[in-house]
């Protein structure tokens, strides 16, 4: 019997905050939700914090995921905009922590867009274009920074469903060989 997965996705912002719900049963994933919160209202750095905490708190007690996959600050020109978009991650991995996520793994927004289109410098809307096709559904192109965060939970069920998975940080092909040599001709 196969096990049922609910991972969450986040694209942390610090005016916009996307996050995407899939649900994944064996190895075929399926779209629950998808939104946007938008924080260019929030008076301050502190308030945006309890307004991302606040917001991911709501998704986790609503669908309950086992795992997060969340797109890790990129380094910019800027390092205040690192520092506050590490504040924002640090925020939601709180909260999803908080509500009995049991793992977190950051992706880089190009590994994302690769795992989802095969190109690492997609545009956002083929990205999108390449979710809908694949889970099914239509998505709104107002909610570009959502599908950004469905990408993001998109590529870690691939990432740990993938048979090499078990293969990866764990002294590569040859320890594999070496575990499983039934499984090599």
């Amino acid at each position: 019997m196969a096990v049922e997965r609910i991972i969450l996705g986040i694209d942390p912002g610090t005016q916009l905050l996307g996050f995407g719900v899939i649900r994944v049963l064996g190895k075929k994933a399926e779209y629950v939700d998808m939104g946007v919160l938008d924080l260019r209202k929030d008076p301050d750095a502190y308030t945006k914090l309890q307004s991302i905490y606040d917001c991911i708190s709501e998704v986790c007690k609503s669908y309950r995921p086992s795992e997060l996959a969340i797109e890790s600050p990129f380094y910019g020109k800027n390092a205040q905009v690192v520092l506050k978009l590490g504040r924002a991650q640090g925020a939601a991995i709180l909260a999803a922590k908080e509500y009995g996520v049991a793992s977190v793994t950051e992706y880089a927004p190009r590994k994302a867009k690769e795992a989802i289109v095969g190109n690492g410098a997609a545009s956002k809307e083929q990205v999108q274009l390449m979710l809908e096709k694949t889970l099914g559904v239509k998505l709104e192109s107002r909610h570009l920074d959502a599908t950004d965060a469905l990408a993001i939970a998109l590529c870690h069920h691939y990432e740990t469903s993938s048979p090499l998975a078990s293969v990866k940080g764990k002294g590569g092909w040859e320890q594999f060989i070496k575990d499983n040599p039934d499984r090599v001709k």
